[in-house]
């Protein structure tokens, strides 16, 4: 590997998890990376340590001013037995988008691939083996500097954290209920919707629990300005089905450019699957089901790589999308794209990265 980091082995290494009980991001490894910037210094310092409690000053400005950003990929275990990232490169240049957005300094691409590989190598026994498991890693940044000021901080700490996952569908891949929210906005054009940022979330909490309070599993969001253009499904991007083409919100400022997003769309292209990444209506989506030509939503994610949609209420109005089954389409993009990342499938797109 390009780089090199100092390791400091944990001298209380835990217990690995039993991979049949395996949650979502309960459970983390015995060590992290950390490295530390300083505006005259930059970044430096990059080391693994044992995983632990992080210290930081009450007036770190992270805590007041939210400037911190995350990012979320996964090592895969091949049947062979080696370890597999999927497309790091774009968590990168995400992650550089992101930072230029909320004025955290730019962390070069190769360094921050170079850091998630050596941590991931150091926890290599902590990646699961069982179908449909994974290692999902952590990579944050935030700033340390102690001031209370609204300017862009001076100090910041990039941190990667690791936690083995089991499968999102505990039985199997399943469809999900899903609640149009046409009261509260997840972003508006010039906006942070385009970047992975922790305010981001927590502003559609409040709409994730209404929707949950209804029996729905997650929100699908309109646009801020008017509330009827479709944007994105929960923290996920979203695919729609109709008379044959694959409608998908535009990445113009208000949506996240998702990795799983880009591979889906590649994939459709290939396949012959006209795909319009172009604005479009929650009216003309209900439109779609009255005249029959609505045959398939669903999600793109990290999480769950696919998830489809069987049902949706927007406003007095339910719809069941292909009699709540799963969809051709969606099961060929899961199937395909978990078969590259586990190594199942040939990976003719160079996405996967051995560590």
């Amino acid at each position: 590997m390009k780089h090199n980091f100092p390791i400091t082995r944990t001298h209380e290494p835990k217990e690995k998890p039993n991979p049949d009980e395996l949650e979502f991001g309960t459970v983390f490894t015995d060590h992290m990376f950390l490295m530390n910037y300083d505006r005259e210094a930059g970044w430096y310092d990059g080391r693994i340590v044992p995983y632990g409690s992080l210290r930081i000053e009450p007036a770190a400005a992270a805590l007041h001013y939210a400037q911190t950003m995350f990012e979320g990929l996964k090592a895969y275990r091949a049947k062979d037995g080696t370890l597999r990232l999927f497309r790091p490169d774009m968590n990168a240049k995400r992650t550089n988008a992101t930072n230029d957005r909320i004025c955290i300094p730019q962390i070069d691409g190769d360094l921050f691939v170079s850091a998630i590989k050596h941590l991931v190598n150091v926890e290599r026994d902590w990646v699961p083996s069982k179908e449909g498991t994974s290692l999902y890693i952590r990579p944050f940044i935030f700033a340390t500097e102690p001031f209370l000021g609204v300017r862009p901080a001076r100090q910041y700490t990039f941190a990667i954290i690791l936690s083995p996952v089991g499968s999102y569908y505990k039985s199997g891949l399943a469809p999900t209920r899903i609640f149009v929210e046409d009261e509260y906005a997840r972003s508006v054009v010039g906006g942070t919707g385009q970047a992975k940022i922790g305010g981001n979330y927590a502003a559609g909490l409040i709409s994730q629990e209404k929707a949950h309070a209804k029996g729905f599993s997650q929100v699908l969001w309109l646009d801020g300005a008017e509330r009827k253009y479709v944007e994105e499904i929960g923290t996920s991007n979203a695919f729609f089905v109709i008379d044959g083409e694959v409608f998908t919100a535009p990445l113009a400022g208000t949506i996240l450019p998702g990795i799983t997003r880009d591979s889906v769309i590649t994939l459709l292209k290939e396949w012959g699957v006209p795909v319009r990444e172009e604005r479009f209506t929650i009216d003309s989506v209900f439109k779609a089901y009255e005249d029959d030509k609505l045959s398939e939503v669903f999600a793109s994610g990290t999480a769950a790589v696919i998830s489809p949609v069987g049902d949706m209420r927007w406003k007095d109005r339910e719809i069941q999308i292909n009699r709540g089954d799963i969809g051709a389409l969606s099961k060929r993009l899961y199937d395909t794209i978990t078969g590259i990342q586990t190594g199942e499938l040939p990976d003719k797109y160079g996405w996967t990265v051995e560590v």
